[in-house]
């Protein structure tokens, strides 16, 4: 079974893969500089050094981190891609410097009375499904969530991938329980859960992907985040920034929902 460590490694170049994929430069070959090797998830993996730059980039942390939360919608194109190539390689690139948070709800609305809501997603049913199998690999995978979810996020069909992408990366099964999860009392109180958090923000959402950073929103902010995550969470870390933060990550336009 893959450690943490390789499982970063393997979504990471997945990741770079994916934006390659997605219109990023199709050039096989490392053309950058060395004193660039690092500056991204892309270009490492190109220049077949990311196992390095992971290595480089671990620093200990000398300040409070970066706290960003992703509230977002599992179907959403433009939250899709934001995770998967901007949330995801920076947190796989900064993670001792930051922290993430993902409430999967976004444009839902919710009926019903407590214990029993029911749930109305943008983009349908299958939207609301891949919300609470995300809801619930957050509560019972811990850290392995964010690479369960990441893997879901990159792939074709979301929904198709969770169980999969649920035992990836980990060595003992959590399927079962995300599914009773899903499909429980359990699954519906955290998803009310989500619910009251997107709907105390303030300002109020108006879109998805929204973005707070340690706490807090503005138009300012969500533009370079959705520019460069990477960039901004270097600009914002107090403390010693890691190698990968002199160089700088270029920026990827985001759509929303």
């Amino acid at each position: 079974m893959l450690s943490f460590r390789s499982a970063l490694l393997l979504l990471a170049a997945a990741a770079a893969a994916f934006s390659l994929i997605s219109g990023g430069d199709c050039r096989p070959s490392c053309s950058a500089s060395p004193a660039q090797w690092c500056s991204s998830v892309e270009i490492a993996a190109k220049c077949g050094v990311l196992e390095q730059c992971f290595g480089a980039n671990v620093t200990k942390s000398s300040a409070p981190p970066v706290n960003i939360s992703l509230y977002y919608e599992s179907l959403c194109p433009g939250c899709r891609q934001f995770l998967v190539l901007q949330l995801m390689p920076t947190f796989f690139m900064l993670n001792d410097i930051m922290n993430v948070e993902l409430v999967p709800y976004g444009n839902a609305q919710e009926t019903g009375p407590p214990g029993n809501y029911v749930y109305t997603c943008q983009h349908g049913p299958e939207e609301c499904t891949g919300n609470m199998i995300e809801t619930c690999m957050l509560n019972k995978m811990g850290d392995d969530a964010y690479l369960a979810i990441n893997c879901m996020e990159m792939s074709v069909d979301v929904l198709k991938a969770a169980k999969p992408c649920s035992e990836l990366f980990t060595e003992k099964s959590y399927w079962d329980d995300i599914q009773k999860c899903v499909s429980g009392a359990e699954g519906n109180k955290l998803m009310h859960l989500n619910a009251v958090k997107t709907g105390a923000l303030k300002p109020p959402h108006e879109y998805v992907p929204w973005v707070t950073v340690n706490g807090e929103h503005s138009e300012d902010l969500q533009q370079k985040a959705m520019s460069s995550l990477f960039n901004l969470v270097c600009s914002l870390y107090k403390g010693d920034k890691p190698a990968a933060c002199t160089v700088g990550q270029g920026g990827k336009k985001v759509s929303v929902c």
